[in-house]
């Protein structure tokens, strides 16, 4: 027993000592446990991490840019430009003509299809002619018994004749056979022109045309009394090729541009197009024919201070008809090394007018312009606005809906052409990418 806990005593002496010792230990290996852990989870999903990274930036490379948006441009060209002056018109037939009755009577016939085209002497309507058939006869009859009285004058003459020379008779009965053949040689006059009367009469009851143009509808039908006190008008027939136009210009801008054309700052349009005139319709289209400016009357209306102008116009298919509202355009002068841009383009305020200048990176300045004359559907712009810039005319509701400040890209502006629409949406993303408008999805965890 004595040996044993001799022997066990240093042993547990020797105990002691690595027990002090063990916790450092059990510490040591506890922290390498936990790095060597690390170490194989970072090798497990650490390498998802970055192959996930790695996708989402080739998809970010592969994904399409969003396109700028497309607004409409000109380009600021200097020119010679005709100032074109637009005023309102009403078109009038060249020649009116009121078709009345003329003779007494029933209407008994009408011989033309109302609105139709009839040339000058056309039978237009037929009254009863019977009474002036009648009045013709009588005259005819009235003409012979003349005629025959003077026939027998003349006999009674002849045969005086050489017995006055002889004074077998007096001469105061040969100055009266003298008398009597003259006064019968009056009363056929007399009665000659009573049948050309009669004729004319007789004609008045077939009522033709008195010139040719449409004729249109008819003011009275079969049967009806008509030239008994008054002539009765029966319809109205017009001339419409070519056509009167008429419109007024304000005597301000006539002295104004007088005065301008005086000092110089215009000139006069000259050549064919100088008194050229172009219409158009009420319904915005350009009729075909231009016309050519007939007269500017002299007298200045008192009640309106307008003065009257007169335009003739070509209408061989009768589009323009009497009383059509129409819109003129007049080139009145001219204005050298001039800039004109669509009038959509300027924006006009108590502020002032101005307008939008694209530049060659797609930026958008807001600029202020003096603007003069109108030519047609351009303004003229004086001040402000340089040669060979880019002046946006469409597309701004479109960059209404944009952040303020956003790149355009300038395209050429076509008259004619719609408003830009929208920018297209971008095309689908290739595999593996989402499209802009989705969220991405999260990228599945790694399997341990």
């Amino acid at each position: 027993m004595r040996n044993f806990r001799m022997q066990s005593a240093p042993g547990s002496r020797g105990a002691g000592r690595n027990d002090s010792s063990r916790p450092s230990r059990a510490r040591t290996l506890t922290g390498v446990a936990v790095v060597g852990l690390s170490a194989l989870l970072a090798g497990c999903f650490g390498g998802d991490d970055k192959q996930a990274a790695a996708q989402g930036a080739d998809e970010s490379a592969a994904a399409p840019q969003q396109p700028l948006p497309k607004v409409g441009v000109v380009v600021a060209q200097r020119s010679t430009v005709g100032l074109v002056t637009d005023l309102p018109g009403r078109v009038e037939a060249s020649r009116v003509a009121q078709v009345r009755a003329r003779a007494a009577g029933i209407l008994q016939k009408r011989h033309f299809q109302e609105g139709s085209d009839v040339k000058a002497g056309q039978r237009l309507f037929t009254i009863d002619s019977a009474p002036y058939n009648a009045a013709l006869q009588s005259a005819k009859a009235t003409l012979a018994r003349s005629e025959a009285s003077e026939v027998q004058a003349r006999a009674v003459l002849e045969r005086y004749r050489p017995l006055v020379a002889a004074n077998a008779i007096s001469k105061l009965e040969f100055d009266n056979a003298l008398a009597n053949h003259k006064a019968a040689q009056a009363d056929v006059a007399a009665s000659r022109a009573a049948v050309r009367t009669a004729e004319i009469n007789q004609g008045y009851a077939n009522v033709t045309a008195p010139i040719s143009g449409r004729i249109g509808r008819a003011l009275v039908t079969e049967g009806a009394l008509v030239g008994q006190g008054e002539a009765t008008q029966l319809a109205v027939v017009q001339q419409i090729d070519p056509v009167y136009v008429n419109f007024t210009q304000s005597s301000n801008e006539v002295l104004r541009l007088r005065r301008d054309l005086q000092e110089g700052k215009l000139k006069r349009a000259e050549g064919e197009e100088a008194a050229s005139v172009q219409i158009a319709l009420d319904d915005g289209t350009t009729y075909g024919d231009a016309g050519r400016l007939l007269f500017t009357d002299l007298t200045v209306d008192a009640t309106t201070g307008q003065v009257t102008l007169r335009a003739e116009i070509p209408n061989p298919d009768g589009v323009l008809l009497p009383g059509m509202y129409v819109r003129v355009k007049l080139e009145q002068a001219q204005r050298a090394d001039a800039i004109a841009v669509p009038q959509q383009a300027v924006t006009r305020t108590q502020q002032g007018d101005t307008l939008t200048v694209v530049n060659a990176q797609g930026q958008r300045e807001v600029r202020k312009v003096v603007v003069g004359e109108a030519s047609g559907n351009r303004w003229l712009v004086l001040e402000g606005l340089e040669e060979g810039e880019q002046v946006m005319v469409d597309g701004f509701q479109l960059l209404g809906m944009m952040p303020p400040g956003i790149p355009v890209q300038a395209v050429p502006w076509q008259a004619d052409a719609p408003a830009a629409a929208p920018a297209a949406a971008p095309e689908a993303a290739p595999d593996g990418a989402a499209a802009p408008a989705e969220a991405a999805p999260a990228p599945a965890p790694a399997q341990q």
